[in-house]
Parts: structure tokens; sequence; C-alpha cells
């Protein structure tokens, strides 16, 4: 008996989830980062980074020794690049650019979404808006921006990709959970945890009920976004939610 294919996807919110969409979408965002890094770092190869993206610098000179930062970002890049060209051959249909538009308008509509919803509920928890910004204020705006693409790109492929979808298939494989009850933990261990994350290490932020609460709720948006989304509309939400927060606080 022959099996028809499975169905063609062809609307905007299908086809921006596949990964010849989301990861070409986020390559200029690791593009912009990594040339304000070096920018701002004056072309060394530590310095000022996105906390996600020293955790994974890391990792990577303990595996490949001292040249692994260096090599990181690039190797980041040549993944993504990679990941997303055998997708499209694999559809064997040409990307439309003007989906790559209205996925820039739909991050930049949820970052103010998500940043009017995020502080709403943390002030109904907390009766106050919460600062939530370590020590951001002293940084100058280059630094910010730099921080804040990173945050979007680091952090989403950290705590999205990697920890959210590593819990999300440990919950339906180990535990035998429907779907459902499996994201619902993916995205509220994923949450906390990423909330926790800014808390650690000797640049972490002071730990405080307000910033963490503040955390622990945007995690919660990113994380179901992810699984809504995908990648690239979440990495890109992420980074303008970070930018337009910096500029609202001045």
């Amino acid at each position: 008996m022959n099996r028809s294919p499975p169905p063609v996807t062809t609307s905007y919110f299908g086809l921006t989830r596949a990964p010849r969409y989301s990861l070409t979408f986020a390559l200029p965002l690791l593009l912009a980062y990594e040339v304000l890094a070096v920018a701002i770092n004056q072309g060394a190869g530590s310095g000022i980074r996105n906390g996600a993206d020293v955790l994974l610098r890391s990792l990577a000179a303990t595996v490949f020794g001292d040249r692994g930062p260096a090599l990181f970002g690039a190797l980041v890049g040549i993944a993504l690049a990679a990941v997303a060209i055998r997708d499209r051959r694999r559809a064997g249909t040409s990307l439309r650019p003007g989906f790559f538009v209205m996925m820039l308008a739909e991050s930049a509509a949820l970052a103010l979404a998500f940043g009017v919803i995020v502080g709403m509920a943390t002030a109904q928890l907390l009766d106050a808006l919460p600062l939530a910004l370590g020590g951001a204020q002293a940084m100058t705006w280059p630094v910010k921006l730099m921080i804040s693409l990173g945050a979007g790109l680091y952090e989403e492929l950290v705590f999205r990709v990697l920890l959210v979808s590593a819990l999300l298939l440990a919950a339906r494989r180990l535990l035998g959970w429907g779907a459902v009850a499996a994201t619902t933990f993916a995205v509220v261990v994923g949450a906390v945890v990423f909330s926790a994350f800014h808390y650690i290490g000797p640049y972490g932020d002071p730990l405080e009920l307000p910033s963490f609460l503040f955390r622990t709720i945007a995690g919660l948006a990113f994380s179901g976004l992810y699984v809504v989304r995908g990648f690239g509309i979440t990495a890109w939400t992420h980074a303008l939610y970070d930018v337009f927060l910096l500029a609202a606080r001045g």
C-alpha cells in the first residue's frame, strides 16, 4: 500500500519554524554580536561578552585548548549555516526574502508585548516594577547593545535549544509523559534555570526576589515562544526585548 507524502507547509508560520528560515534569520544576529564584541574588546579573545557565550567558550577551551574560544563564534556560524543550507536543499524550494522582513517585524512586536506583559505580571505579584538590570546602567550603549544581541543568540541557544529541548525529550522518552505535561515541565524548569544563571559567578547580579521573579517570568515567555515559533524568532525577540528594556531604563 502506497502512502501519500505529508502535506507541504506553505504558510508563513509553518515555514518560518523550519531551519532554513529560522537559522538563516539568526545569522545576522550572530554577525552583529561578534563584530561588536571584537570592536569593544579591541580584538582580544576575552573581555566583555554575554554570560552564556562565555560559558560555551569556556567549554570550547576545555575541549579544543587555547584556540577554542577564538574559533567558537566561527564554528557556531558555520553550524547554523550548514543546517540551514541542508534543510533548504531537502525542501527543494527557494527562500522568500519577504518572510525575513515579516519575521523581524514579528520579533519586534513580540519584544514590545513581552516587555509589557512581563513587567505587568511581575508588578502584580510584587506590587512594584522590578529593576532587574544589574550593572547595566553603568555600561556604554555599544556594550549594552552587544550584551543584548548576545543574550538573544547565546542564551536562547543554551537555555532553549539545548536545555528546553533536552528537558522535553527526557520528559517524553524517560518519564513517558504526554506532550502537554512534558512541554509544561520543560518550559517551567527551563525558565527557573535561565533566571538562576544570571546570579552565578563573579559577574552575577545580587540575588533578589524581584529580579529573580522578573527573569523567571521572562524565561517562561521565551521558553513558550521557542516551543511555538522556533529558535530564530525567539532569539531576535529576546535580543530586541533586552534592547527595548535597556532603552526604557536609560
